[in-house]
């Protein structure tokens, strides 16, 4: 598909920014304020960052780079969408922190930033927009420190098979080919004045895995979930704070899962 993916998402992305810095879904005045961005699912794994420096890949508007920066962290935000990174340097400096943002296609950043570090870090909703998951972890190989580690959260493969209903399997599990879908609305707020057309793939968990262990990089941890923390699909139910289910599935379908990933020497 050549580039073609490329701005076709940077389009959808820079036109969702504006809707999800005013929407409840990410109450950035609740944030500003002193709120976490931030789950208990990676909190956990990333344990304590004070002093850590973290590579926080396709960052939307920097949210959760700047979280992290709160905690103590040195970041620096990658994303594909130039509005969204401008946002992001924008709350960087109103709210006083020193994290750097730049805009970059994960699969073109090698050679854009020289430095390593501690950490990589990635959440919920990322490798789908990405063809490559080779050159993906390729990438954060190159950026990681020796011994360091990935933190990566993310939907399951198995909820991107269904329809937006979750009524019946559309897609495939495995990368047999792109998703091309337009769409109105977005998940943070499904009235916005929005239509796109976005370019897609499903990776299943093997296919994470071997790109991972292909590039030098051990698994160290893996888990499955029965909720999101996100009320971001159609008919989901609430159980507790940051944690929702499809209703209609109860807790039968997996909707996501994390990982921890070590860097060898």
């Amino acid at each position: 598909m050549n580039k073609e993916y490329q701005s076709t998402n940077r389009d959808a992305w820079n036109q969702r920014v504006t809707a999800h810095l005013a929407s409840d879904f990410y109450d950035v005045e609740g944030w500003k304020a002193g709120k976490t961005s931030m789950n208990d699912i990676e909190l956990e794994l990333l344990g304590d960052v004070e002093g850590k420096s973290i590579l926080h890949l396709q960052c939307h508007f920097g949210q959760d780079s700047l979280s992290l920066a709160r905690m103590g962290a040195k970041v620096v935000g990658i994303d594909l969408s130039d509005e969204a990174i401008r946002a992001a340097q924008k709350l960087n400096t109103e709210l006083g922190l020193d994290a750097e943002f730049a805009a970059s296609d994960v699969l073109e950043l090698i050679g854009k930033i020289d430095q390593k570090f501690d950490i990589v870090f990635t959440s919920y909703g990322t490798i789908g927009w990405l063809p490559d998951l080779n050159k993906w972890a390729e990438t954060i190989a190159h950026y990681l420190k020796p011994k360091g580690k990935l933190v990566f959260a993310e939907f399951h493969p198995v909820v991107w098979m269904f329809d937006d209903d979750f009524d019946k399997v559309l897609y495939s599990y495995f990368q047999d080919e792109a998703i091309v879908e337009t769409k109105t609305g977005t998940y943070a707020d499904n009235d916005a004045p929005i239509e796109k057309t976005e370019i897609s793939w499903n990776h299943g968990l093997a296919a994470v895995f071997h790109a991972l262990e292909g590039n030098g990089l051990i698994l160290k941890s893996f888990d499955e979930y029965d909720y999101s923390p996100y009320d971001c699909f159609s008919g989901m139910k609430k159980l507790a704070e940051r944690k929702y289910i499809i209703e209609k599935h109860g807790n039968k379908l997996p909707l996501v899962y994390s990982l921890v990933a070590e860097k060898r020497l």
